[in-house]
């Protein structure tokens, strides 16, 4: 049986998510690996793989913030809203040319922040019972209702560049909320300076504390375990502690928590742990459960079995 925990996985473009999962269920000799947050095909960077009973910290690792280096192209509008969809509006090359560092700045400040953000079209939201983008490539008009993200930072990186002299290609940084569709910041962008957008690569370089410095790419993962090397996965409780605040646990809170009852919370852990906030149960090397304050009590969201 693997380790339980997550692995972290560099992904190469031209895979899915599903695709990473299906070869490190192989690697890893187990059907129990999962998926923190999907990235498309095109894109690559940080995927949270979360393996045997580590699959349990998914869900509390799905909704954290992210942060992501992209390339939007402006100057044309595509059916995807990134480089795979076809073309279905282009600007005139003289007003993508005329474009201007302090107005690209400008369409940005609006762009930052809570924002109303309406998604891709081709998104994974269910309409009708429906994925979007099955719709979408099934020749249906899909129009998705606007929802609010937040935008902390939407930079430039670089000075625009113009390409084939009829667009220009703009390198950007994304801190942004779980939800946010980088697809939709290049489209808005474009709309906003008047040209149309599209994104032409997207990598993922955060979710939540964890970083794309601490994965490795799938040819990676399967030289090493051909060297006979083991899985570089993070035991469950170093990953939960990387993330989240931790109650180090008596034999007895174990005890206690295994059996359903809650623990009570000293005026200084009052203070240290939030409301609405996970929180690692952990005694020596092993993560016993997530947990949830409530009032003065800490009690378990997911409890895990004994290694």
């Amino acid at each position: 049986m693997a380790l339980p925990g997550l692995l972290l996985v560099d992904k190469d473009p031209d895979w899915t998510s599903h695709d990473v999962v299906a070869k490190v269920r192989g690697l890893a000799a187990t059907r129990k690996v999962g998926h923190a947050g999907t990235l498309d095909p095109m894109a690559t960077g940080l995927l949270l793989l979360g393996l045997e009973s580590g699959t349990k910290l998914l869900t509390f690792l799905v909704g954290e913030d992210k942060t992501y280096t992209a390339t939007i192209r402006l100057g044309a509008n595509t059916v995807t809203d990134d480089r795979e969809g076809d073309i279905l509006t282009q600007a005139d090359p003289a007003a993508v040319a005329a474009i201007t560092t302090d107005a690209i700045e400008a369409a940005l400040d609006n762009l930052r922040g809570e924002i109303m953000q309406v998604p891709s079209s081709v998104s994974a939201i269910k309409v009708d019972g429906e994925r979007a983008y099955a719709k979408v490539r099934g020749g249906d008009e899909v129009k998705l209702a606007a929802r609010q993200v937040t935008i902390a930072r939407f930079e430039l990186t670089s000075e625009p560049t113009l390409v084939d002299g009829k667009f220009l290609d703009v390198d950007a940084v994304v801190d942004c909320s779980s939800g946010t569709y980088i697809r939709a910041l290049a489209r808005d962008l474009g709309a906003a300076l008047g040209v149309g957008g599209h994104l032409t690569a997207l990598r993922r370089t955060r979710i939540g504390r964890y970083s794309v410095d601490q994965a490795q790419t799938l040819p990676q993962l399967q030289a090493a375990k051909a060297a006979g090397q083991e899985l570089p996965i993070l035991p469950s409780a170093a990953a939960a502690s990387q993330q989240f605040p931790v109650k180090l646990l008596s034999e007895q809170d174990e005890v206690d928590l295994r059996h359903g009852k809650r623990l009570a919370l000293s005026e200084a852990e009052r203070s240290e742990f939030a409301k609405n906030q996970p929180i690692a149960g952990i005694r020596g090397d092993q993560l016993v459960a997530m947990l949830e304050r409530h009032g003065a009590q800490l009690k378990s969201s997911v409890v895990f079995a004994n290694a």
